[in-house]
């Protein structure tokens, strides 16, 4: 079928509105007519090679909308449902059979590769091949094939195109909380950088009962809102030396960190900061070839630890219902992190979301 998609051709150049040629569905697949996508970092890095990702791809991973054809095999949606594009997993490797598959063996193949498993894209433009398939779905499109184990059916009585980022950003930052940490009341957390996917996190400490939030950020109309989603302090860097301030709290320093910068001299920070048995996750991503250099002795001999999380290790079929529905109960408001763009603008969302004007970009297809 004839498709309208944004297509990467050049690092940090913007994407072109071409159009594509979309191949049908696999007997394992599912077409899904796009209603909206978010805009997310990775897609920005991606874009810009910072992980080399195949070119020209049509990017996105965050999409929304409603499925149109399913594959001979395919039983876990139908036409007509509402649903979410999530991250893509191989399905036979140990980590995938035993509910871990945001670790999946061949994670950044099935998400990075820009194409399926035997190397086929779903995508072209007259007789030029175009990748697909990044996170199983490149989703900055008016229609995408994703596979039956990475589309999520949601319920249908909340607005369906504020949803995609469920599915990556804000599950992200939840689940890292929710899941990778298993915060407990009366914990302690600080967050650094605070956009989609550290509010998210914050958001999800309150709801753990967290006692003491710190958001820390060089955007103050960041670090305001994080104070009306629940943080109980804010750090600007700017202003003030974090670890002294933090000490200002709690002497010890605190349960839990989260970076969701990926700068080593963040991290640093961020491990820095941990009381005893503490733990530092990280969920920024970074260039490959960055390293951070930590003390030993601080990590070892206080049993202090710092752990990689990715896609805030849910099971998105039971994670991105259980979010819809604390959302559904005003309980966790990610709406007020959202701006919404038209596909003609999806440059412009895309240098909002660099510049820091946009927390979370979400591109309407229609």
């Amino acid at each position: 079928m004839n498709i309208r998609g944004a297509v990467a051709r050049a690092p940090k150049a913007a994407l072109i509105l071409e159009d594509l040629t979309l191949d049908s569905p696999r007997d394992d697949e599912v077409l899904v007519r796009v209603t909206a996508t978010g805009v997310c970092h990775t897609d920005i890095a991606m874009r810009d090679q910072v992980f080399p990702v195949p070119q020209p791809i049509v990017l996105g991973h965050e999409g929304a909308g409603i499925v149109e054809k399913v594959g001979g095999s395919v039983r876990k949606v139908r036409v007509g449902d509402p649903v979410v594009m999530t991250y893509h997993s191989c399905g036979h490797c140990p980590n995938c059979y035993s509910a871990k598959r945001s670790y999946c063996h061949d994670f950044f193949a099935c998400n990075f590769g820009g194409s399926r498993a035997d190397g086929s894209t779903a995508l072209s433009s007259d007789d030029e091949p175009v990748h697909s398939h990044f996170f199983g779905q490149s989703s900055f499109a008016t229609h995408a094939v994703c596979n039956e184990r990475n589309v999520i059916k949601v319920p249908g009585n909340v607005p369906l195109e504020l949803l995609g980022p469920l599915a990556c950003g804000i599950q992200t930052g939840a689940g890292a909380v929710m899941n990778a940490l298993r915060l407990r009341e009366g914990n302690s957390l600080a967050v650094f950088g605070t956009g989609s996917v550290g509010l998210s996190a914050i958001m999800a400490a309150v709801l753990c009962g967290a006692s003491t939030i710190v958001a820390i950020d060089l955007n103050e109309d960041r670090l305001t809102l994080a104070r009306e989603l629940g943080a109980t302090h804010v750090i600007n860097p700017a202003r003030m030396d974090v670890p002294a301030a933090v000490r200002t709290l709690i002497d010890a320093g605190l349960d839990f960190s989260l970076d969701t910068t990926g700068l080593p001299t963040v991290i640093r920070t961020a491990v820095d900061i941990l009381a005893p048995l503490g733990v530092c996750g990280l969920l920024g991503a970074s260039d490959v070839s960055a390293e951070v250099s930590l003390n030993i002795a601080h990590l070892m001999t206080a049993g202090r630890s710092v752990r990689g999380i990715i896609e805030g290790d849910s099971i998105p079929e039971l994670f991105i219902p259980t979010l819809i529905e604390l959302y559904r109960q005003g309980r966790f408001p990610f709406d007020r992190l959202v701006r919404f763009y038209s596909f003609d603008s999806i440059n412009e969302a895309i240098q909002d979301s660099e510049s820091g004007r946009a927390i979370k970009a979400i591109v309407r297809m229609a």
